[in-house]
């Protein structure tokens, strides 16, 4: 039995395209020549992927400005000075902030699946944000003339838009990213929050056949950012429980940085339902040192004492380069990385088959 082996999303942006960006947004270079760096960014990326022997591929999120806000690109009832999350390292990253109903997508992430398709040779993935995410840009203080309720129910249908489009593209797997859940309780230990975040997710994933939900997943770490956290502080055990009750068929979660993933296996363990499967992260992406493929296999192997082979699989802890200014890992080191992870979760699958 082979253990599949999946990618979270963004991968560092080759330094000819962030040079491009800075350029279009001084006026020295045209849309045209833009979109084309945009268009071999993501050729590259798909055939570096599949060179490091990847069952499932994608874009890496390379035409992206963040993974939270490309639904907001070209809206103009956006302000800048929504929620801020602080990172353990004192820095911060800001939501914008919904200043006029109705809530619509500007860009959905299916036209990043049709882009791939043209130079895709293996399954594509795409991440999308969640609905508990984007609920974060409805101002607290509320909107003159559109209620909190009807944006939750044009959130919802965006949402699962969203997520419609890139499985009728034809993506073989759709990630849910959810790395607000584990910050969630931090915000509020009470768990409320969290509540509110895993009904709302459910709200949207219940538009699905059961059949569609085996082809979503969702994906929960303490958030990485310049290589450090903004959550990594709070115990996994205050999630958990609350996470698989979420209506997907897969979850991506961070392991490999855990101090005590033992104890993290032992809470997924009694907590996994029999139609879900667990791909842990066996990849470090906050340290530079790329991993032997032989860790990436031991990590495996202890995972497989408390997940079910056929419900286990691996990936990476978190996206690479979440958000587009993020170099703080070369885009040689995330493949260099990938390849350990693939070559790892092979070694491991021989181990159980023998």
């Amino acid at each position: 039995m082979s253990i599949p082996t999946e990618s979270i999303g963004s991968i560092p942006r080759p330094p000819q395209l962030l040079e491009a960006l800075q350029k279009f947004r001084e006026g020295r270079l045209s849309q045209e020549r833009l979109d084309a760096c945009y268009d071999e960014a993501v050729r590259d990326t798909l055939q570096r992927f599949a060179d490091t022997g990847s069952p499932v591929i994608s874009d890496g999120e390379q035409t992206k400005s963040s993974f939270a806000t490309y639904p907001l690109q070209g809206l103009r009832n956006i302000a800048e000075d929504g929620i801020v999350i602080p990172f353990a390292d004192g820095h911060t990253r800001q939501l914008p902030r919904l200043t006029a109903g109705p809530f619509r997508y500007g860009v959905y992430a299916g036209s990043f699946v049709q882009a791939a398709k043209r130079y895709a040779t293996r399954p594509l993935k795409q991440a999308v944000i969640s609905a508990s995410a984007l609920s974060l840009l409805y101002p607290p203080e509320g909107i003159a003339g559109y209620s909190r309720e009807a944006f939750i129910d044009d959130l919802i249908k965006e949402t699962v838009a969203d997520i419609r489009g890139c499985l009728e593209q034809g993506a073989h797997h759709v990630q849910i990213d959810f790395t607000e859940g584990r910050l969630s309780v931090k915000l509020d230990p009470s768990k409320q929050l969290l509540r509110q975040f895993i009904d709302l997710n459910n709200r949207v994933l219940a538009h699905f056949t059961p059949e569609q939900r085996q082809r979503i997943g969702v994906h929960t770490c303490p958030g990485g950012d310049h290589d450090s956290t903004h959550s990594a502080d709070v115990d996994y055990a205050d999630l958990l429980p609350s996470l698989f009750q979420l209506q997907a068929g897969n979850f991506y979660m961070q392991m490999a940085s855990e101090n005590n993933p033992e104890q993290v296996l032992a809470i997924i363990k009694n907590n996994i339902r029999p139609n879900q499967r667990v791909f842990v992260g066996v990849i470090d992406v906050l340290n530079p040192d790329v991993e032997e493929p032989e860790l990436v296999r031991d990590r495996v192997l202890r995972a497989a004492e408390y997940i079910p082979v056929h419900q286990l699989g691996t990936t990476d802890d978190c996206g690479f380069s979440p958000f587009e200014d993020d170099t703080s890992t070369g885009r040689d080191t995330a493949f260099a990385k990938i390849k350990a992870r693939v070559i790892g979760t092979e070694m491991a699958a021989k181990v159980l088959n023998s």
